[in-house]
């Protein structure tokens, strides 16, 4: 069973969190670090993936409106469409190497589900797939989203999940791109606060147990940006 690093960062500005994992690639390839996960809050950020033209065209708000809600819009090189990330969800970014049992992309993204379909459970949500479309739900409405970068096997980017998240911020996009489905959080589901330490801890625990891994080491280093 190999080891796992989680790492909770608490607020990192989006800039920051895509330089950490741009390095961290490098070294997980290099064989300086074991496999890392990543859990933090960002400030409030609008994402484009890759297909950048089509998740523009899903971003509702003009760019003065966003801009005087203090939300910045920045492209990214992970697949997906368009999204929200802010104060109240917790994003995890797997650092992992996928080699040699586990070279299969859309695994990885029905892997990232089991692991939020399984912390959601733990607090009496019961969140499900929708085939064809990626992330949990629960209903029609998206709890958990996922879009992840694989590069030689090794990962980055990864998956949101809504614990207390303001849900009105997504009303200036059209998230990930689908029209007719909503967004949720565990906070509305369960019609009171949640603790965000509580849910990454069992982030952390399913994901070790999805993925195969020991947790051998939490690093807190809380950051407020």
């Amino acid at each position: 069973m190999r080891p796992l690093e989680v790492r909770r960062l608490g607020r990192v500005s989006y800039g920051d969190a895509l330089s950490l994992q741009e390095s961290l690639v490098e070294d997980r390839r290099a064989g300086r670090v074991g496999d890392v996960l990543l859990l933090l809050e960002h400030p409030h950020v609008v994402t484009l993936g890759v297909k950048r033209d089509a998740a523009a065209s899903h971003v509702l708000a003009t760019p003065e409106a966003l801009a005087a809600r203090g939300i910045q819009v920045v492209e990214t090189g992970r697949g997906g469409d368009v999204t929200y990330h802010g104060p109240g969800q917790i994003v995890g970014y797997p650092i992992v190497d996928l080699n040699p049992d586990r070279r299969d992309v859309h695994r990885y993204v029905r892997d990232l589900e089991e692991v939020m379909i399984r912390t959601a459970a733990d607090v009496d949500v019961a969140a499900r797939r929708i085939e064809g479309l990626t992330g949990v739900w629960v209903g029609t409405d998206k709890l958990g989203a996922i879009g992840v970068r694989i590069s030689r096997w090794i990962t980055s980017h990864g998956f949101a999940f809504n614990v207390t998240t303001d849900l009105t911020h997504f009303d200036l996009i059209v998230s990930c791109g689908i029209r007719d489905r909503g967004v949720t959080s565990l906070a509305r589901l369960l019609g009171r606060s949640v603790e965000m330490t509580e849910v990454e801890h069992l982030l952390a625990r399913h994901f070790c147990g999805v993925f195969d891994r020991k947790l051998v080491q939490t690093a807190i280093e809380v950051t407020n940006q």
